[in-house]
């Protein structure tokens, strides 16, 4: 048994389909409740995550470990998470064309169950900034009815839990300086050229 499981270790086109196979049938039985898959692109390694419902993570794996990720996964939304690439290849699709300047909205299902109450707010209001245009965090802090309160869309955006996907590198400072992202001040720089281009 053990040599059988060597090899399958050794042919990763072998544990590739093992994997996708054990994915679809958690999926068929109604026990898969996160897929998950990463992807390098542009702006470096991301995890992207799937309920039934919808997208629910993006996340930039250059400043958090897959671990890390699939922990706070596992806690906020259930423990049963799996690898299953092909259940994000669309997602996994549209972030590559937007990258690519292909694509200017997501057409994805969206589960936003990781952020609530006021933050829930601002990612709700971000949704609406256009491609190309940009708003200050005292805009989006006017936009959701709290004027005073320009720190907590900063921290709403800072805890986006789609980012990329939800623009939330198009809220930059009141005097146009392009302040703290996620995935690094230089990916916020490199989104805004793109789509500004």
């Amino acid at each position: 048994m053990t040599e059988i499981f060597d090899r399958l270790i050794a042919d990763d086109s072998a544990l590739s389909r093992l994997r996708d196979r054990l994915a679809r049938d958690a999926e068929h039985a109604g026990t898969l409740d996160v897929a998950y898959r990463t992807v390098d692109t542009a702006v470096g390694p991301l995890l992207l995550a799937a309920t039934p419902a919808g997208l629910v993570r993006v996340a930039f794996l250059a400043h958090d470990p897959e671990e890390a990720e699939l922990s706070r996964l596992a806690a906020k939304v259930s423990p049963r998470v799996l690898r299953a690439p092909a259940r994000l290849d669309d997602a996994a699709a549209q972030i590559e064309q937007y990258l690519a300047g292909d694509r200017t909205t997501f057409d994805l299902p969206l589960d936003l169950r990781l952020t609530a109450g006021f933050r829930r707010q601002v990612v709700e209001h971000l949704r609406r900034i256009g491609y190309g245009l940009r708003e200050s965090y005292a805009d989006v802090a006017a936009a959701v009815g709290n004027p005073k309160a320009v720190r907590a869309v900063g921290s709403a955006c800072g805890h986006n839990p789609l980012p990329l996907v939800i623009p939330c590198h198009r809220v930059v400072r009141t005097d146009g300086s392009i302040g703290q992202y996620a995935g690094g001040a230089a990916v916020k720089a490199t989104l805004l050229a793109l789509e500004a281009a």
